[in-house]
């Protein structure tokens, strides 16, 4: 990730064309502060943003238009045409046409960001089952980065101003998820989220909690043995690795009583368990993070929110956030990189 300069190039996939992703896009650059912490890469179409700039009526507001990163201008935001011109707009329905935009924009993008030719990733909402097809068969965005950076396990990471919160299994049917959960799996997300903590938002010394699957987690195994059988076990190997994990925790009373304030993250069982509570407390201005993976990528906490499209009343506050959170994490991950590097090096002499 070395740099010309300290500008940092932040490239933005416009997700889904019907749902809000532009509107959010367009709201958060037209504030020209932005551009002095980074230099904007949309990857979409300059007539698609145009359409939903003039849906909301938001004036005064335009996108450079550019080939490649290389002629990015670091005064304003930019934008890469990587999807066809006849594509049809059907705000508030998922289409075909929407899937296909989304891929394009997604596969553009991470060409660039895994060739360095961006340093990192924000991406607007996609609707999974419009860009399901045979260039996509993936849950999700998450599952999508980790085919293509190899990466053999990643977590998906809510980040909020109050809480950061990682799931052990993600998109998955809840019945699928006591047999997908045992003590290998959670040992290695608590191994990504501790390694994350420390070098991607500089924390020292994680402090982790542990959830239960299962109600009052398990009332020592008369609701279940999950807990006895693998949490309990994954906690205390990942313990004896120097890794500060505590539980397992009922999540009911856990997050009743606001015990995540207690700890640097939590690390819930299945996505529901984990992310009800989280856009509860967190749905404004959290983000998705998914860690564990050779590069940096965000997303706001939403979905494409088809229902309000169009109508100029979406938030942009939590497209804002992961914008700011991915370069946060971009300047924290290089600091830890330079920091270890020097230890190395003295540790040698």
């Amino acid at each position: 990730m070395d740099k010309k300069d300290d500008k940092i190039k932040l490239g933005i996939t416009h997700g889904d064309i019907n749902g809000i992703g532009y509107e959010v896009i367009i709201k958060t650059l037209s504030d020209k502060r932005i551009n002095d912490l980074c230099t904007p890469i949309v990857y979409g179409s300059p007539k698609l943003a145009a359409y939903h700039r003039k849906a909301i009526n938001l004036e005064n507001f335009s996108l450079n238009i550019i080939a490649n990163p290389d002629e990015a201008n670091p005064k304003r935001p930019n934008i890469i045409n990587c999807v066809s011109e006849n594509l049809r707009i059907e705000l508030g329905r998922s289409t075909e046409d929407s899937g296909s935009a989304a891929f394009e924009s997604i596969e553009r993008a991470t060409n660039d960001l895994v060739n360095n030719e961006i340093d990192v990733l924000v991406t607007a909402p996609i609707n999974k089952k419009s860009i399901f097809s045979d260039k996509f068969q993936f849950p999700g965005h998450t599952e999508y980065f980790q085919s293509r950076t190899g990466s053999e396990n990643v977590l998906m990471l809510m980040i909020g101003e109050m809480m950061k919160l990682g799931v052990v299994t993600g998109h998955l049917p809840l019945k699928d998820v006591s047999a997908a959960i045992n003590e290998e799996e959670i040992l290695k997300k608590l191994r990504i989220l501790n390694a994350s903590l420390l070098q991607d938002f500089a924390v020292r010394r994680p402090k982790i909690a542990v959830l239960g699957l299962n109600p009052h987690a398990g009332d020592e195994g008369l609701l279940g043995k999950e807990e006895i059988n693998i949490i309990i076990p994954a906690i205390n190997k990942a313990r004896d690795e120097g890794i500060m994990a505590l539980g397992p925790y009922a999540s009911d009373g856990f997050f009743g009583s606001q015990s995540f304030l207690k700890f640097d993250a939590v690390l819930a069982m299945y996505h529901d368990q984990g992310l009800t509570p989280f856009k509860a407390v967190e749905f404004e201005t959290g983000v998705n993070f998914t860690a564990g993976l050779p590069i940096i990528r965000t997303s706001p906490n939403h979905g494409t929110a088809f229902e309000i499209a169009g109508q100029g009343s979406a938030s942009p506050d939590s497209f804002r956030r992961a914008i700011y959170t991915a370069i946060e994490i971009y300047k924290s991950r290089t600091q830890y990189k330079e920091i270890s590097k020097n230890t190395l090096e003295n540790g040698n002499e």
